[in-house]
């Protein structure tokens, strides 16, 4: 029986991670590692400068998991080397609040955490739904369950590589299909705040409006946007090889 571990970034008691555990329970055996706070828009980062707690905690369902108070890699790392004995066939990372598209992979959570189980060649995925209101976290969910079967069945995917994975917030019947796709284009509209404390000391917020995409077929975010699953494989070696010939000429001559 396969054995899973799920973690997020949205800390341990959100309904998307209770959504997927459920789901997952379907296949084989799951456990939960996340942590215990929402750890959103923090990217890749590992906690080596203190100590990392790790207790158990009941689920909304009644069952039980484990939290800690490191971030989304932090409990992948944790799990995988030791934390949780039985050895780990799957990390499945989600399900996310907010879809995870193009850019927004090198600030998410979501994603670091599945990236964390690829460096530790576990087969991995990063699941993320678009918001709304209702929420389909059914919908997200069963898509998660179809695709782990297949990585589970197909032996895995290249050590190395992991899953991003961007779910329409719609109820199952909507759902226009599955796409494998390419990370498109993500333009951020960030603006800087800059108020006063009392002391008259500057202090800044990063604000600004949401993301808007670039809409071009065969990506993730146009996938997303007419009602498809995408499936974006992410590779752990982001070389950009159609640049190192032109780098060599510049510093090894011809």
């Amino acid at each position: 029986m396969p054995h899973v571990l799920i973690t997020n970034d949205d800390g341990v008691h959100s309904p998307g991670l209770l959504a997927l555990a459920q789901a997952l329970r379907q296949i084989g055996q799951v456990s939960i590692l996340a942590p215990d706070r929402n750890w959103s828009v923090t990217g890749h980062n590992k906690t080596l400068h203190k100590p990392l707690r790790v207790w158990p905690v009941t689920l909304e369902d009644g069952s039980q998991a484990l939290t800690t108070d490191g971030g989304p890699s932090d409990s992948v790392a944790l799990a995988l080397m030791g934390v949780i004995e039985q050895p780990i066939d799957l990390v499945v990372s989600g399900v996310n609040t907010r879809p995870n598209l193009g850019d927004d992979i090198t600030y998410s959570g979501t994603v670091a955490a599945a990236m964390e189980g690829a460096i530790f060649g576990i087969p991995s995925m990063a699941i993320s739904q678009e918001e709304g209101d209702p929420r389909y976290w059914e919908t997200a969910a069963r898509a998660a369950v179809i695709i782990a079967r297949q990585m589970l069945a197909n032996g895995g995917i290249p050590r190395g590589t992991l899953l991003n994975v961007n779910i329409p917030n719609l109820p199952w019947e909507a759902l226009q299909g599955f796409q494998v796709t390419r990370l498109g284009q993500r333009r951020y509209h960030d603006e800087l705040v800059v108020r006063r404390d009392p002391g008259g000391r500057p202090y800044y917020w990063i604000g600004g409006g949401p993301p808007s995409s670039v809409l071009e077929p065969g990506t993730d975010v146009y996938a997303l946007a007419h009602g498809n699953v995408s499936i974006t494989p992410l590779s752990l070696d982001m070389t950009h090889d159609a640049f190192l010939d032109t780098l060599r000429r510049w510093f090894e001559g011809d």
